[in-house]
């Protein structure tokens, strides 16, 4: 009998060892060598023909003369056939739990069923060629640690964790039976760290700190009204100054910065004296203000928001519908001020409870091309908000490469289209049909060539 049982181990053995063979045969290549492609390296309004060698995560070379490589298996060779590369796209405004849930699912749904919901929206965003987005509130933490560990495919994401918000701010999700509030009560989304209403200094503090702990890598604050949100008009100017500069001292003390959700001149004037360094949306600022962010070196992070097809629905005559159209009257003066003033500016797309507008991203940034040169679009979806997303410091997560570019050294985030985005920026408005190959990490999750 002990015989028999050392035979059947023995073969265990031997056939867990011809499984480990195998596996390591089978493994992915640590080389790949892409050939004969067109480079848009992310940065500069040209393209050149080479070849890009990549190891690991990494881009290691970029030649216009061929590379050689080990053929021994340990490589893989993809022909490009002459097709364009572009470095990864980046949505610097996401909101990865709540783009493609209805409000009436966020409603009712638990945070378990949004994770795993964002799971897959999150993968259909990677293959929509955005390979990293910055999460500007709603809970996003975990879903970028388990993309991160390699159990779900998606983006990088640089999450903010919780929304901050004020009682009756853009933030505050609560039902109008919720007040008044006892101090200690926290609604669901709350308990769950999707969003964070704190008053006063200490308490803005308290939330500030408590996103840094789980790993925020930039802070979001709700410093005015919005639209959608059910308590406050687009002119409610939310949060004192101190109370901003006390979120902005808990993010400098971690090496990180605060951006914050506000349309008015008076809304983001308090958020810069707070030390706040990006501005997102802002479609209702004046001329004196835009002036003011450029000579601070403000980012703003605008969206193409217009009443046209793709527009958000509310209900007709809603206060929500009004607010909506107030803010899109301000997006045509507002592209023109920051090209004016040469505002640094970033992209997003914001799109929440519509599952239907969340597939259009690359649509959503192609509408900018009415007010910026195909060059400037792609320029800012890739180094421009890669620069913005660096901001965080040491709180970066991706910090074995760089982002948003494609040159040695950077990661291996990169789009083979099917045809020259230059020329046409409309090829990214469809990427099923147009993105053949799309890597991220070093990791080629699509490839129709």
């Amino acid at each position: 009998m002990i015989n028999k049982i050392k035979q059947v181990s023995s073969l265990l053995i031997i056939a867990l060892m011809i499984n480990t063979m195998c596996i390591g045969q089978n493994q992915a290549p640590t080389k790949i060598l892409i050939n004969n492609v067109n480079i848009f390296n992310g940065k500069d309004n040209k393209t050149i023909k080479g070849n890009i060698l990549i190891e690991g995560s990494l881009i290691k070379q970029i030649s216009t003369s061929p590379i050689a490589v080990d053929k021994s298996g340990s490589a893989q060779i993809i022909d490009g056939q002459g097709k364009y590369v572009i470095p990864g796209l980046i949505d610097a405004h996401s909101h990865l739990l709540m783009e493609s849930l209805s409000s009436a699912q966020m409603a009712t749904a638990d945070y378990a069923f949004m994770n795993l919901f964002a799971a897959k929206a999150a993968e259909k965003q990677l293959l929509r060629g955005f390979t990293t987005v910055r999460d500007l509130g709603g809970g996003a933490l975990t879903l970028a640690k388990v993309i991160d560990h390699g159990l779900y495919a998606g983006p990088r994401v640089f999450a903010s964790g919780a929304f901050i918000s004020q009682t009756g701010g853009h933030g505050d999700f609560g039902m109008p039976t919720d007040v008044p509030k006892k101090i200690g009560d926290m609604t669901y989304t709350e308990r769950n760290g999707m969003n964070a209403v704190a008053d006063g200094v200490d308490q803005v503090l308290l939330r500030s700190r408590e996103n840094l702990r789980q790993g925020a890598t930039q802070l979001k604050l709700a410093a005015g009204g919005g639209v959608a949100s059910n308590y406050d008009g687009l002119d409610v100017a939310q949060y004192s100054l101190e109370e901003l500069k006390a979120a902005v001292l808990a993010a400098e003390n971690w090496g990180t910065y605060v951006t914050v959700h506000a349309y008015t001149p008076k809304a983001v004037q308090t958020a810069i004296a707070a030390g706040v360094k990006c501005i997102e949306h802002g479609q209702l600022l004046d001329e004196a203000t835009v002036k003011m962010m450029a000579e601070k070196g403000i980012w703003w992070d605008l969206q193409p928001f217009l009443n046209d097809d793709d527009a958000i629905y509310f209900p007709p005559g809603s206060e929500n519908e009004k607010k909506f159209l107030e803010m899109t009257n301000g997006t045509d003066v507002s592209y023109k001020l920051a090209k004016k003033y040469n505002v640094k500016l970033a992209w997003g797309t914001d799109c929440l409870f519509d599952p239907a507008l969340a597939k259009k991203q690359g649509k959503q940034l192609a509408k900018v091309t009415k007010w910026l040169s195909n060059f400037e679009v792609l320029k800012m979806a890739t180094s421009s908000n890669a620069e913005l997303l660096s901001m965080c410091g040491k709180r970066n997560p991706y910090k074995a490469g760089k982002l948003g570019e494609i040159s040695e050294g950077a990661y291996a985030d990169l789009i083979i289209v099917n045809g020259n985005p230059l020329q046409d920026i409309q090829l990214i408005v469809n990427p099923d049909e147009n993105f053949q190959l799309i890597m991220k990490d070093g990791k080629v999750y699509k490839n129709t060539l």
